[in-house]
């Protein structure tokens, strides 16, 4: 199989920071709003360099939000960060009626999704914020799988008009895919061709589903994987392609089963083509207090939980 080289674990938070700073050098009419975790957010750059351009709205992100909406009526196009937490449940009222519902221009940047926020705890991870953006009419959502995508992604979204909802972490993880790649918005990125399964998987499950490649490939089992990074819109036809070869799939987010990519594909199969699947995700519970490796592995999110899933659908089949 394709071998994938992990240029150094980097956290994809990092990434959104560097898209920024360059959006501040390319784009005059990026504007960013931060919820006081400016260094968590990784905007201290674009601040630096870009004071007249940067707001800090302070623990207010409601009002970020309602902000980030009027600034779109200039011309601007508003950044919002702060924790995916606090980016979608704490103000999917304000994300509704002001940007959604009246098609704003807003980049919705959430840091710190999932699991991996770790120890932290169930407080202040979500795993239920594909489910509530993707809901959205006309909302884009993005979860981004190493540095270099996330950097592409932010640069892109910025091009994109509508509002988007752009989905990365806290932990390092491997660093994987090409430096300044084209990101293309709905279009889902093949890894590793395959005939007996189809992988399809989104953000820090990327990774882990190439490793779990690796380890079907020892056991004679051939795996397709599929870096799906837009949930949506979602890449259909990717989709559909590789299940008429390999006839069963499995999904894996670090989400929800209810609402995530895994419930978005169980749509488009039932829509087109039913075929076998078994999804990797969290099992309908909130997450706990640990480190990112402990929590994934409790939960069922690396590379042995989707070797386990791939054995079960080929025996569906």
């Amino acid at each position: 199989m394709k071998k994938y080289t992990n240029t150094g674990s980097k956290d994809t938070r990092s990434g959104f920071g560097a898209g920024l700073t360059e959006l501040g050098q390319t784009n005059p009419n990026v504007v960013a709003l931060c919820a006081d975790l400016i260094g968590s957010l990784k905007m201290d750059d674009f601040k630096k360099n870009h004071p007249e351009r940067f707001f800090q709205i302070g623990i207010a992100e409601a009002n970020m939000m309602g902000i980030a909406a009027g600034l779109t009526i200039g011309g601007k196009i508003p950044f919002t960060g702060t924790f995916a937490n606090f980016s979608t449940g704490r103000v999917y009222d304000q994300i509704r009626q002001s940007i959604a519902y009246s098609d704003k221009n807003v980049k919705i940047c959430a840091s710190h999704a999932g699991l991996t926020l770790g120890e932290d705890g169930a407080t202040h991870q979500i795993l239920e914020d594909i489910g509530l953006m993707k809901m959205l009419p006309g909302m884009t959502v993005i979860n981004t799988c190493d540095y270099n995508q996330t950097k592409a992604a932010t640069l892109a979204i910025a091009e994109h008009q509508g509002p988007v909802y752009l989905r990365f972490g806290r932990p390092s993880v491997p660093n994987f895919t090409p430096e300044n790649g084209k990101f293309e918005i709905g279009k889902a990125v093949l890894l590793h061709e395959g005939t007996d399964v189809t992988i399809v998987a989104t953000g820090h499950l990327v990774w882990e589903a190439l490793e779990a490649c690796a380890t079907l490939d020892d056991a004679g089992i051939s795996a397709e994987v599929i870096n799906i990074h837009t949930i949506k819109p979602l890449d259909n036809d990717a989709i559909l392609k590789s299940v008429k070869k390999t006839g069963c799939i499995v999904t894996a987010e670090e989400h929800n089963f209810l609402g995530g990519l895994g419930e978005s594909v169980a749509r488009v199969l039932a829509e087109n083509l039913p075929t076998p699947q078994e999804l990797v995700a969290t099992q309908d519970t909130f997450g706990e207090s640990g480190t990112p490796a402990q929590l994934m592995e409790k939960y069922g999110l690396n590379a042995e939980a989707i070797v386990k899933a791939v054995k079960k659908v080929i025996s569906r089949k």
